[in-house]
């Protein structure tokens, strides 16, 4: 590589500063363009960054900056814009905020774009470069579980922000094994009108190809994870085998139970350690095509679409075949279907989260 990637970063809330700054200290990038609606944001952003280009329209700013890399951490809603943004501007790869849209219908949409295009895409499912959800993977690799027949994930926070997280790392955990079918339920309509629009509780069964089962459950209703403090990272996922159990917590670190082998070892979610190697794999994506990032777009769809799965299940009563064949809007399902009753608490702290 000759000189550095030019990135757009759109979006400069605290998501999109933490991508705008890890962008800008990587010698193979240079954040060229900079936007916001905010113009307040963007003079902040832009007395740290020094872009050439900075405005509070994503289009223009775009098309004048002409990106190698677009990138957008921007609120839900916007996401198929963002996307056909990205592809106008001419850039080579778009990185992206999750969950990857609002419906599957959309999420579909998105990924017609994407192939048609040839634009690659990644979603920053980054948690899992956390030390501790890799030494999870490494025991995991290492066969000290013996053969894995269960992956589970919980979080005591809300559907789309925390769920395609849970669900990408318990696919992580089960060699990225392919779902067939889904079966769920929900409850609870306080969150459906969040800006993360979510039922209060979901939790379901996912059943994998390669026979492995996922348990799920994320929301008011999930159960504490004492081993951590604070609420937003009361989060754990795992695996379960014949020869005993491995997990990670979010917030806590990681143990292992298992026949030949016990342990447990620090870690927590930390932006600061998270991201460089995530937009690290993104440069090396780029100098090498025919590499993949460990958080690219198609990985993240497989996700989701078990995540739309699991809501058209609790709207509709039964299992739900995978891969989804026509779009939904599932979130429009679960607003007519879900019953007008508040949900019930399994923790005192998610009260205040719920209210």
């Amino acid at each position: 590589m000759s000189s550095k990637y030019r990135v757009v970063v759109v979006g400069l809330g605290k998501r999109g500063m933490h991508h705008a700054q890890t962008f800008q200290a990587n010698a193979s990038f240079e954040v060229a363009g900079i936007c916001d609606v905010d113009p307040a944001r963007v003079e902040a952003a832009a007395a740290r960054l020094k872009p050439a280009v900075q405005g509070t329209d994503a289009l223009d700013v775009a098309l004048e900056a002409r990106p190698d890399v677009f990138c957008f951490c921007t609120l839900p809603q916007l996401r198929a814009d963002m996307i056909r943004i990205g592809i106008a501007s001419g850039a080579r790869l778009i990185a992206m905020e999750k969950p990857i849209a609002l419906s599957s219908a959309e999420a579909m949409e998105i990924r017609k774009l994407l192939n048609e295009s040839g634009v690659r895409a990644v979603v920053s499912h980054q948690h899992r470069y956390g030390e501790h959800y890799r030494k999870v993977k490494e025991i995991l690799v290492g066969g000290a579980l013996g053969r894995v027949h269960t992956v589970y994930g919980t979080a005591t926070g809300w559907m789309m922000h925390l769920l395609s997280h849970l669900i990408d790392y318990m696919r992580w955990y089960n060699g990225e094994a392919v779902a067939e079918w889904v079966m769920a339920q929900a409850a609870g309509r306080g969150k459906l009108t969040d800006a993360h629009p979510s039922p209060d509780h979901i939790a379901g069964f996912i059943h994998f190809a390669n026979g492995v089962r996922g348990i799920v459950e994320c929301g008011a209703g999930a159960p504490d994870v004492p081993e951590v403090d604070y609420w937003w990272r009361k989060c754990r996922i795992g695996a379960q085998g014949a020869d005993g159990f491995a997990e990670v917590f979010t917030g806590g670190g990681w143990r292992v139970v298992a026949k030949d082998r016990m342990g447990a070892g620090p870690g927590s979610m930390n932006y600061d350690l998270d991201m460089p190697p995530y937009i690290q794999d993104i440069a090396a994506w780029l100098d090498e095509p025919a590499r993949t990032h460990p958080c690219n777009f198609e990985s993240a769809y497989q996700g989701f679409e078990i995540m739309m799965a699991l809501c058209r299940s609790a709207a509709e009563g039964g299992q739900v075949a995978l891969p989804l064949r026509e779009g939904a809007d599932e979130l429009a399902l679960l607003r007519s279907r879900l019953p007008d009753r508040k949900v019930i608490f399994s923790l005192e702290a998610s009260a205040k989260e719920y209210a």
